[in-house]
């Protein structure tokens, strides 16, 4: 099952990628406590964690989301054919994404919003594609949500310093700019509401900008939380960062409250790019969360 019903929203998983990112999880996970990831392996192993190869498992996906009438899509992976020089695992791809979304009745044209948790090499990708030479919207309707924060911070025009380095290499320039340049981006603040059913806050800590779409639609929830975890082992070890973090103490601090709320409220966690089943129901437990049930998702 790739669509489920949550209150009035209709929501299908759209894969681009799934498979290793090159990292194992010491150089992903720097913060990792001794012995966590070896702890958990029954769990993680194999939709998470690759044990032989010592590398994570991780999918790059798209959430489509219909909601008043309105499709919507959160995130949009890596793209194709971008020059990533200090990305490799993600330079010059050629997926069928746009033929995925294609078979969930969705052609770029019926986009209406495009929301970016934050600009991140692989929240950004198909924002755009390459006309001849040139990079052009690929969902030439479509409002693309972007919070200033993030905007401002990876414009390259601002200076800003990161802890990738050279990681985000051309992603304003091929990514981002093109759309603003061509009048479709919306530079949001604190908060904006999408809807009756769905809401785009701040949820620094990744980036400065980072964001979590909420769903609150009859008696169900839902957060798509972007890059706020990475792995389940997030969840039961919640201080973990990953190694893209700008602000670790931010990050930490976000991911407990928005995991608190999650728990106290049953909604179901939707990171970016969960494998498996691509989310979760969680619980409190002492000072942690353990996993109450998997999405309903089919595991990748």
């Amino acid at each position: 099952m790739r669509e489920i019903v949550l209150g009035d929203v209709t929501l299908t998983r759209i894969t681009e990628y799934f498979g290793s990112v090159g990292m194992s999880p010491d150089v992903f996970f720097p913060e990792s406590p001794e012995g966590a990831w070896r702890k958990h392996e029954h769990w993680l192993a194999p939709d998470f964690l690759d044990p032989a190869a010592n590398v994570c498992v991780s999918a790059i996906q798209t959430w489509l989301l219909r909601s008043e009438g309105k499709t919507i899509l959160v995130d949009t992976g890596v793209g194709n054919h971008k020059e990533r020089p200090y990305a490799p695992v993600w330079s010059h791809l050629t997926t069928d994404f746009l033929g995925t979304l294609a078979k969930s009745g969705v052609r770029p044209e019926d986009v209406d919003l495009v929301i970016n948790t934050h600009l991140h090499v692989d929240h950004v990708g198909w924002n755009t594609y390459l006309d001849d030479r040139t990079w052009v919207p690929t969902f030439p309707n479509a409002t693309y949500l972007m919070a200033r924060r993030d905007f401002d911070f990876w414009n390259p025009a601002g200076g800003h310093e990161s802890i990738l380095g050279r990681g985000n290499q051309n992603v304003f320039e091929d990514s981002v700019a093109p759309v603003h340049e061509a009048g479709r981006t919306l530079l949001w603040e604190d908060s904006y509401r999408i809807d009756a059913n769905l809401r785009l806050d701040l949820a620094p800590g990744h980036t400065p900008g980072s964001s979590v779409v909420t769903l609150e639609s009859g008696t169900d929830r839902a957060l798509f939380v972007g890059d706020l975890l990475h792995t389940p082992l997030q969840f039961v070890e919640p201080d973990t960062n990953s190694c893209a973090c700008e602000d670790p103490a931010q990050s930490r601090a976000t991911r407990r409250r928005l995991l608190g709320w999650a728990a106290d409220t049953n909604a179901l966690v939707l990171p970016a790019h969960l494998g498996g089943h691509g989310g979760a129901e969680v619980v409190r437990e002492d000072d942690r969360f353990a996993i109450k049930e998997w999405a309903p998702f089919a595991r990748l």
